[in-house]
């Protein structure tokens, strides 16, 4: 990548102003007569830039900030929001916040989380690296990465683009316990997606890098040919007929099936009764050698926070344990709810890891045999409350642990209760794009619908 020590987009706000904007806001509601609350204050800048066979199509800057209060009157909870920082309009948010509590009912799970488990220390986590990136700068790094994939191979016929972004932000939060913290972040991407023509086989695919450092991220080239390689290895699919066979997710669609679990064992989920894992902390979910859990304080992970939203100290913690399942998702309004204690979850988990096993992908390929091949999947067909999963897919069929050829226009089908403990390997090949890090997943056997 081109050295970011020459570009910088620095953020309009920072933390000490965002700071005094949330104490502007706490005092305002005390004195409004508020017995608690809680306010959360962003700014954000960005650059984003897409080329579409070497012509310019989009050039956006965007420059956001948004301020939220809430506020109780005992068990009763009001919010508001506001785009602007004024101390005019921080007064008035305030005050629709607190009009709006003095007429809400009571609920006795409101409030804000308990006072000794707000974040006593700030870790330092290296989350912001500014890309000060000109747009013609990103033009020609986009443009880059769309030349060497449609260089790669002559069955590269057309571009859907390629994406260059860079964003760049301060989030704050801080609340009536005496807790305010804040952290600056960045992120930044570049993606590639382009199309195939052979004959009259048409095929699309992509490939992206994204990354807190600009320095981390895949070189342009790297991601056009790597794009272009992967749509053309989709050319001539195949429909299967419809059977029962071991499915191969890949890392980067092994992601989705960790998030209907966490979607399984989100709080929300559980109160409400609308989960397959309902009562099933301390039961087996997964074979013994699976191993998930959160790793928050991992330097420069796209998931890493130093606290929750709700100013609540992230910690390393095990979700799954030799396939049993530890403990929940949960913010404090969802663990009261169980009469449970908050897991500094509120806004979702952070990098959320499953151990590696010892194949990478090809080892995995071999370890299947005969099987799919799963590298998209389209559609959403996942039902939370029963388990039931059907989506679209394609891939490629195995044999004797090598690819034969790609496949589509097929589904497949199970119920991820039991897809879970039919999970047989889990790969070394770790996707780290996400909140999510796992490597691909072998699932024993799955039905599989075609002709």
């Amino acid at each position: 990548m081109a050295d970011p020590a020459r570009f910088h987009l620095a953020p309009a706000w920072n933390s000490a102003s965002l700071a005094t904007i949330i104490e502007d806001a706490l005092k305002a509601a005390r004195a409004q007569g508020a017995g608690a609350a809680e306010a959360a204050v962003s700014a954000d800048s960005g650059l984003s830039v897409t080329v579409r066979m070497g012509e310019v199509e989009t050039v956006e800057h965007q420059r956001d900030k948004g301020l939220s209060v809430t506020v109780y009157f005992g068990r009763r909870q009001g919010s508001a929001s506001s785009t602007d920082f004024s101390a005019k309009a921080i007064q008035d948010t305030v005050r629709a916040a607190c009009n709006i509590a003095r007429f809400t009912a009571e609920d006795e799970c409101a409030g804000l989380a308990d006072a000794e488990r707000m974040a006593r220390e700030a870790p330092d986590l290296d989350l912001h690296y500014p890309w000060p990136l000109s747009a013609e700068q990103a033009i020609a790094l986009a443009r880059e990465a769309e030349d060497a994939g449609m260089a790669c191979d002559k069955r590269i016929t057309n571009s859907e683009g390629a994406s260059v972004a860079s964003h760049d932000g301060v989030h704050a939060y801080g609340n009536t316990h005496g807790f305010l913290g804040s952290y600056a972040s960045s992120r930044h991407s570049v993606s590639c997606t382009l199309i195939g023509q052979e004959g009259d086989s048409l095929q699309r695919d992509y490939w992206y890098s994204v990354a807190r450092d600009p320095r981390d991220l895949e070189a342009p080239v790297a991601i056009g040919r790597r794009a272009a390689r992967r749509t053309v290895r989709r050319l001539h699919a195949r429909r299967l007929s419809t059977r029962t066979a071991p499915v191969l997710f890949e890392a980067q669609a092994a992601t989705g099936l960790l998030g209907h679990l966490v979607g399984a064992v989100r709080g929300a989920s559980l109160y409400r009764k609308a989960s397959f894992l309902l009562d099933h902390l301390g039961k087996q979910i997964f074979p013994a050698f699976v191993h998930l859990h959160e790793q928050p304080h991992l330097k420069k992970a796209l998931g890493s926070a130093p606290f929750d939203n709700e100013g609540v100290a992230t910690r390393a913690r095990d979700l799954v344990t030799g396939g049993v399942l530890q403990g929940y998702v949960l913010d404090s309004y969802s663990a009261r709810k169980l009469g449970m204690q908050t897991t500094g979850n509120a806004g979702g988990v952070h990098n959320l890891c499953m151990d590696p096993g010892q194949h990478d992908l090809p080892g995995l390929l071999r370890l299947m045999d005969t099987g799919l091949l799963v590298t998209e999947l389209l559609g959403y067909g996942v039902n939370i409350v029963t388990g039931d999963y059907s989506r679209g897919a394609a891939g490629f069929w195995v044999e004797r642990g090598e690819i034969q050829y790609p496949v589509e226009e097929i589904t497949i089908a199970g119920n991820l209760r039991d897809m879970f403990l039919r999970l047989s390997a889990a790969g070394a090949d770790i996707e780290t794009r996400g909140n999510i890090r796992t490597g691909s997943i072998l699932i024993e056997s799955m039905t599989i619908a075609g002709e």
